[in-house]
């Protein structure tokens, strides 16, 4: 459609030709605007009517944005032998006419005119709007008249023969079948204007419009989001448990070796003295005497082993044992007794720090 010209476009899709271009439709306005001016100068030209009509805007038959009046356009017609006649007057009402046994429709709304016509067997929306006509089923007709009406259009029915046309006498032998509704124009370059829209730009334009708070969040996403937090948290915890086994045996692998040294050493020596002794010494001594320490009690443990009366000679006196000599724990009891012993200087270490 060029311009606001679709009161030319409606005549032309009506009549299937272009029969009528903008220069001879303002000359059919020009002409309504003289009659209309010579009828009111019959009153007088210096009665006020007269002179309130001279003051209205040049035409109220064409404007400068190409609009055509009813007036123009069933002027045009007249050319052709075809007349209008208002869908819902009560006239046309009262003959009871089924739309489908009609040729042709003229719709307006404000400014903007647009032609239904039947060609060959089947009813076609010929709106200057659209990328194409758009079919119209003889069941839907009816609807969409009505539904026009609804939304403030007047409807004319165009009464008289239509000249004949192409497009006419090839549907009179086939029917067509439409799979998609035509676009309106315009449509498909603001869609691809928008795919053309960087996406930054668009997520930009969602957040502003629709903020995200938490509820839209699918509840797919949202289980799998808590079951990762709950797996990170576990592995956090193992790793904590991990860490605090190996510092307590770590501990109690000094407390045992502290133990053993002080036993070894004489009753008269400080306990300066052994403290000295046992920072000198270096990691790969104190990594061999534990080692010769755990391969003694595994000994003792299998001479245990191939003289059962022995085995009720040793008791466990506490929660805590310590090893001795002549002990027969296993490396799991001997694992628990040093977990209590740095369990339990770790209790005291606290304890001195919150009186401190």
């Amino acid at each position: 459609q060029e311009g606001s010209l679709c009161a030319q476009h409606c005549l032309n899709n009506l009549l299937q030709g272009e029969y009528f271009s903008p220069v001879e439709l303002s000359s059919i306005a020009q002409q309504l605007d003289e009659e209309e001016r010579m009828r009111m100068a019959e009153g007088g030209v210096s009665s006020e009517e007269y002179r309130t009509f001279l003051q209205q805007q040049p035409s109220v038959n064409m404007d400068d944005s190409g609009f055509f009046s009813i007036q123009v356009i069933s002027n045009a017609l007249k050319v052709w032998g075809l007349e209008l006649i208002l869908f819902n007057s009560p006239e046309y009402q009262r003959l009871g006419i089924d739309p489908i046994n009609e040729k042709s429709f003229i719709c307006n709304y404000k400014e903007h005119w647009f032609t239904v016509r039947k060609l060959g067997k089947q009813w076609f929306n010929l709106n200057s709007l659209l990328m194409g006509p758009e079919l119209i089923s003889d069941t839907y007709l009816a609807l969409f008249l009505a539904q026009l009406q609804q939304e403030g259009y007047s409807i004319f029915v165009v009464k008289g023969d239509l000249p004949d046309c192409e497009a006419d006498q090839l549907l009179q032998m086939i029917r067509v079948q439409q799979m998609q509704r035509p676009k309106l124009i315009g449509e498909e370059a603001a869609q691809s204007r928008d795919q053309r829209l960087p996406r930054s730009d668009v997520d930009q334009a969602i957040e502003v419009n629709h903020p995200f708070d938490g509820t839209g969040m699918l509840d797919e996403d949202e289980e799998n989001f808590q079951r990762a937090l709950a797996l990170s948290r576990q592995e956090i915890d193992m790793e904590d448990e991990e860490a605090d086994l190996r510092r307590a045996i770590q501990l109690s692998m000094q407390g045992s070796r502290r133990s053993e040294l002080s036993g070894s050493l004489p009753q008269n020596v400080p306990q300066s003295s052994h403290r000295s002794q046992t920072e000198s010494l270096s990691s790969e001594e104190l990594r061999r005497r534990r080692q010769a320490y755990f391969e003694k009690q595994q000994q003792q443990l299998q001479q245990q082993n191939q003289t059962p009366n022995l085995q009720d000679k040793a008791t466990l006196s506490s929660s805590t044992p310590e090893p001795g000599p002549g002990g027969d724990m296993s490396e799991e009891d001997m694992l628990q007794a040093a977990m209590n012993m740095s369990l339990e200087s770790v209790r005291n270490h606290l304890n001195s720090e919150e009186e401190k």
